[in-house]
């Protein structure tokens, strides 16, 4: 289960990319098990680039009811989270190159490595997101989320209650 394909070109070589000279899931150390999936009016030609445009898009009217769907043999897991709760969603974007090593986005210019980027192309197609949960049911494993920035289906890694003791740097301020 790795989610809908991703458009011919949205991943094409731009200049000054560098892939990888050998296949990042080829060299598999770990297993995951998908907990459930991501539900989202999102496919890969209309998806946000990330939260804060998926917000932006939700507050003109756009995608729907987001949610996640866990599966029933990890539904007891969500005990104590409740409505208003901020979390952490770790989800797979395995529908996106392993190989890109050093991209060039749109926004950035002279590009950068892709672990200073929140593209999903990267060697483990890890995203995350820092969402609020507006409705909870554990009995049926669902639970609605302001926004997301995944495609409909992508498969759920985890789930992280958000700290701000914890989460926030020492010291940050936003810049």
């Amino acid at each position: 289960m790795t989610g809908p394909a991703a458009p011919a070109d949205r991943f094409a070589a731009r200049p000054g990319e560098l892939r990888l000279a050998f296949d990042p899931a080829a060299r598999a150390e770990a297993g995951l098990a998908f907990i459930g999936r991501i539900r989202s009016a999102w496919g890969p030609a209309d998806c946000p680039r990330n939260l804060r445009a998926a917000r932006e898009r939700m507050a003109a009217g756009e995608g729907g009811r987001p949610q996640i769907e866990i599966d029933p043999g990890f539904r007891a897991g969500l005990e104590g989270l409740a409505p208003g709760d901020a979390v952490i969603l770790l989800y797979w974007t395995g529908a996106a190159p392993r190989d890109l090593i050093r991209q060039s986005p749109g926004h950035r210019p002279g590009g950068a490595g892709v672990f200073a980027l929140r593209s999903p192309a990267r060697p483990n197609p890890v995203a995350l997101g820092v969402v609020r949960l507006v409705s909870l049911d554990t009995a049926a494993g669902v639970a609605g989320i302001d926004a997301t920035d995944a495609w409909d289906g992508t498969p759920l890694i985890d789930i992280k209650p958000w700290i701000a003791a914890v989460d926030i740097p020492p010291g940050w301020t936003p810049g």
